[in-house]
């Protein structure tokens, strides 16, 4: 008898001890999107460690779990925290430093925001703006410098159009880098003068692409304190939207060190993959420490570039240009030098991400990449953008297991003039979603902020509403967001998706997630990395 009552009662504390599991947070009353093979749903998740201990039915996961933190969702929708395929966290914080010049409609307005600024600003011995896109204004026609020139007559002065592919300077930064007498030197860029006889013309200041290297190191910056201040306000924005991750796409030496004494001061807490911009420096480094972690800061990839951007004419065409005849557009990086770098991360196990948005350019970098793909399959050698493409080469993504990464807003942008560019017969392999997922399998998605806005719905918006043939389904869009964006950057083990053992990353949303028209203006109830909330919305 008492053997029988010692065992009822071993059975009751093994039970009760069942039951009540401590953790650190439960999570109740959702709509989980795991975003695993089987994409399957669920209503609660226990957390413990940073780790997700068990996704599962309510009843289950409250009977037999117990923590002090428990979060009625309210029936809401949680994802996998958002990772933000390709951005620029460092540009943004410049240009949060510096002239907003985002949607400025007109050369006039653009040098009215520069005066504004100015006034604001009277003893900063510089002027650095971005954002301006001439094709929203009257005409789109090209600006000068002929205004700054007189407003800014003793201090360097910038001006970056939205995609960081050309720059409007003065005449005192011209003369003081004496750029005009490098030109028989320059390759990859363009100095536009306002007059085609060469005895006459005169510099508009406009520089394209590699134009820009010319007058950079004469061109002052801000402080370091700055840009670090100014990348904890990205990150901000960052999670408010639910982004968790973000592929930053180009780093300089110096900006490891940045990064790293954010994370040591336990300020920046995304999961940052950094592209390493192809510099002397960077290779060192990359000899020094091979595939290099530093808590959530991960570097193991280059990002090299292969043309310049549709918008100023710089992405490399196979045919000129439909409304600029006289132009294929520019090649940034000479194919001995990318297949150099393709070689190199071959050798240090690290990953190639090449800009290539013109048909010609997506061509010459597929190639390069074959050679690589016959000596180590699983590369996970990446194109950024692959925004224009030659029907026949679209077979070659899947035929050498080169990963498309993509930005769905740039179709929405570019709608009001990339036929012009192209023509009609190129637009037929432009912005092709679809036809890349369906070769490669798997499609990176993100942004490029701030050439684009940070909000991920925008990107949602964008790839579900193309073109029905070019469309991406919802869940598509998702798992581009979260698992495919996981496995561009080799963290498929321990992000992307909402499954035991994995970090406890994760967005709760505000409305429920969807492609339709008027749903960009979602954003994040509360956002958690490693079970820790790092944004709750506050009551409006």
């Amino acid at each position: 008898m008492r053997r029988s009552l010692f065992l009822i009662f071993l059975f009751s504390a093994f039970t009760a001890c069942m039951k009540g599991q401590k953790v650190d947070l439960v999570i109740h009353n959702a709509k989980i999107h795991t975003m695993d093979a089987d994409d399957a749903v669920a209503e609660a998740i226990a957390i413990r460690g940073g780790k997700i201990i068990e996704v599962g039915p309510e009843r289950q996961i409250l009977n037999k779990y117990r923590s002090d933190e428990t979060i009625d969702a309210q029936g809401k929708e949680i994802y996998p925290g958002f990772t933000d395929a390709h951005g620029h966290m460092l540009m943004y914080a410049k240009q949060l430093l510096g002239v907003d010049l985002r949607g400025v409609r007109s050369e006039q307005e653009l040098i009215h925001r520069c005066e504004q600024y100015k006034a604001q600003h009277p003893n900063l011995p510089f002027l650095i703006g971005q954002g301006w896109d001439q094709t929203l204004w009257a005409g789109q026609q090209m600006p000068t410098n002929k205004e700054i020139n007189r407003l800014f007559a003793n201090i360097p002065v910038c001006l970056y159009r939205i995609d960081g592919h050309a720059a409007l300077v003065n005449n005192y930064l011209l003369k003081k880098s004496r750029a005009l007498d490098q030109i028989k030197y320059l390759k990859g860029g363009e100095i536009i003068f306002s007059k085609t006889i060469v005895l006459t013309q005169e510099p508009t200041g406009l520089l394209i692409d590699n134009a820009m290297n010319l007058v950079q190191p004469y061109i002052p910056d801000y402080f370091k304190s700055d840009y670090l201040k100014a990348l904890l306000q990205v990150q901000d924005e960052l999670l408010q939207y639910g982004i968790t991750g973000v592929h930053e796409a180009g780093i300089d030496f110096e900006h490891i060190a940045w990064f790293k004494e954010l994370i040591a001061r336990k300020k920046l807490k995304i999961n940052l993959y950094a592209m390493l911009m192809d510099t002397p420096q960077n290779r060192a480094f990359v000899q020094k420490y091979g595939q290099y972690r530093f808590y959530n800061l991960n570097i193991r990839s280059f990002k090299c570039f292969a043309d310049g951007a549709l918008g100023s004419r710089g992405a490399l065409l196979k045919a000129p240009y439909h409304d600029h005849p006289e132009s294929h557009g520019l090649l940034l990086t000479d194919v001995q030098r990318m297949r150099n770098l393709a070689q190199f991360c071959l050798k240090h196990g690290y990953q190639m991400n090449t800009h290539s948005i013109g048909d010609s350019a997506n061509a010459l970098v597929l190639s390069i990449y074959e050679q690589v793909y016959r000596r180590k399959p699983d590369h996970r050698f990446r194109i950024e953008h692959a925004q224009v493409l030659d029907p026949k080469d679209f077979q070659k993504f899947a035929n050498f297991a080169v990963f498309p990464s993509v930005q769905p807003t740039h179709a929405v942008s570019d709608a009001d003039w990339a036929e012009q560019r192209l023509g009609k017969a190129r637009m037929k392999g432009a912005y092709a979603y679809k036809t890349l997922l369906g070769q490669f399998g798997m499609l990176a998605l993100g942004t490029d902020f701030p050439v684009e806005q940070i909000n991920p719905f925008a990107t949602i918006q964008a790839a579900f509403n193309r073109p029905v043939q070019e469309a991406l389904t919802l869940t598509e869009i998702l798992r581009g967001m979260t698992i495919y964006a996981a496995f561009a950057a080799f963290q498929e083990k321990r992000i992307g998706t909402l499954e035991k053992g994995k970090d406890a990353t994760l967005a709760i949303f505000e409305y429920p997630v969807n492609g339709l028209q008027g749903q960009v203006q979602n954003y994040a109830w509360r956002t958690y990395i490693k079970g820790k909330c790092v944004f709750k919305l506050e009551a409006l």
